[in-house]
């Protein structure tokens, strides 16, 4: 008996999906087949939908080895998620009340590429503030944000990127030389906390916690809290860690949102 053609077009559809799940949902890169072993696919299926997401973007090869990472197509379909109007207007609830609590400036980041993109951002009403529109874009390594998510990647991931990484410096406090940024992700990743001392903009310092999965503890996004340098050290800005990390959770909330049980239903 002939299967129904939109039957198969669905199971492929869902299987591409799987896919690119878990190579996003893997904290290091996949080989072919390791991805057979997490989705489950044979083999020679596997490697046609590979084919495919490799050939439209979806997926990429690391350079030099046959091991999968999410391509340029999942990385913006991601961000556009998080774009969402529904999404953008609770975030921005969340980030108004925080900032009328600390009394400074608070930012919705993601990682995008070697660099972070603002999702959402309410100001201070305080003067010596910098302005940036969601969807600008900043440096991984001098950020608060930036090296937040690069002091949470496992270590044989970040010595890849940093390998290739220019490290431009954007003022004096900018840490340009590799090993002692190193050991500064080093420190920070024992905190979980990515810090901004001065290093991206002069007279101005950054504090971030993550935005993480339920389900994995991948991080998702980072809080960022930032301040001008003459009315806030990086010292009192880590006394607000409570309420920033509270902010991160409700935020959790939002990007993982508790699904009803069968009793619920």
């Amino acid at each position: 008996m002939n299967q129904d053609p939109d039957l198969l077009d669905d199971a492929r559809m869902l299987r591409a999906i799987r896919v690119i799940e878990a190579v996003c949902d893997a904290a290091m890169p996949l080989s072919v087949p390791q991805l057979a072993i997490r989705t489950e696919i044979p083999k020679a299926t596997l490697a046609r939908l590979v084919a495919t997401l490799v050939s439209s973007g979806y997926m990429s090869f690391v350079p030099g080895r046959r091991e999968l990472v999410p391509g340029p197509r999942s990385a913006r379909l991601g961000i556009r998620a998080l774009g969402n109007g529904h999404f953008r207007r609770e975030c921005r609830a969340v980030l108004r009340d925080t900032v009328a609590r600390l009394g400074e400036t608070c930012n919705l980041v993601v990682r995008d590429g070697d660099s972070v993109m603002y999702i959402e951002r309410v100001e201070t009403d305080a003067p010596l503030r910098m302005h940036l529109e969601p969807g600008a874009r900043a440096p991984l390594h001098c950020t608060a944000g930036g090296k937040l998510f690069l002091s949470q990647m496992p270590r044989p991931e970040r010595d890849r990127l940093l390998s290739v990484y220019q490290l431009q410096r954007r003022t004096p406090a900018t840490l340009v030389d590799l090993p002692i940024l190193k050991i500064e992700l080093d420190r920070l990743q024992k905190l979980g906390l990515g810090m901004d001392n001065e290093e991206f903009v002069a007279g101005m310092v950054g504090i971030a916690v993550p935005v993480r999965a339920t389900d994995n503890g991948a991080v998702l996004a980072a809080l960022v809290c930032h301040a001008a340098a003459a009315r806030a050290t990086l010292r009192e800005l880590e006394s607000k860690l409570p309420l920033l990390r509270a902010a991160a959770g409700r935020i959790e909330l939002l990007l993982n949102p508790v699904r009803p049980g069968p009793e619920d239903e």
